[in-house]
């Protein structure tokens, strides 16, 4: 009996219920640290500041639901706005799905176990700062959160592409010298592949 395929390598970002969109979050908290940008350069820079309603014991918002109430700049994720952020940490699952790439093995929908993110040192537990005890944020400005940890491991490997439902085999195109084209049997420019 062949093993299902995980929902996150066969459908596309857009195609997934809520319920698997929501459980596409890991829980490591990092997209919930405060971001600079520069005015006149556009420059990112990541701070370990969390949002005040972070929690960074668990690396989950305290209040998911009405965030938006208490924070109106958060940023409610999409599939047109992942596409869009460049704020995303690199280990971020919609990220990774959108950029084509495999969930890692730490991510809870792979290990089965939330606390693999933290182990894998990709959460910001341990390492965030309260918004209210920051000061200036731009005393807090880190290189961390916008890294892929060692203790993760490698990021993973892109995924084959989805197919839509009963497409064909595919076709794999190779490109090579228009000298070799031409030598091949039925090729050649005046076919148009030259």
């Amino acid at each position: 009996m062949p093993v299902p395929v995980p929902f996150w390598r066969a459908k596309t970002l857009a195609a997934m219920t809520r319920a698997e969109w929501e459980s596409l979050c890991d829980g490591c908290g990092r997209c919930c640290l405060h971001k600079l940008r520069d005015e006149e350069t556009d420059a990112l820079a990541f701070t370990e500041v969390a949002c005040r309603l972070l929690d960074i014991a668990s690396c989950r918002c305290a209040d998911y639901e009405r965030r938006r109430r208490w924070v109106p700049d958060c940023v409610k994720l999409t599939p047109r706005r992942v596409a869009a952020a460049d704020w995303l940490p690199p280990t971020c699952a919609y990220r990774l799905l959108a950029e084509g790439k495999d969930l890692p093995w730490w991510h809870p929908l792979v290990s089965g176990d939330p606390e693999t993110v933290h182990r894998a040192g990709v959460s910001v537990r341990g390492r965030a700062v309260r918004e209210r005890d920051a000061g200036a944020f731009e005393d807090h400005v880190a290189a961390w959160p916008g890294r892929w940890p060692r203790r993760a491991g490698p990021p993973p490997p892109a995924l084959p592409r989805p197919r839509a439902a009963g497409a064909g085999p595919r076709t794999v195109v190779r490109r090579v010298p228009a000298a070799a084209a031409a030598r091949a049997p039925g090729r050649g420019a005046r076919n148009g592949t030259a």
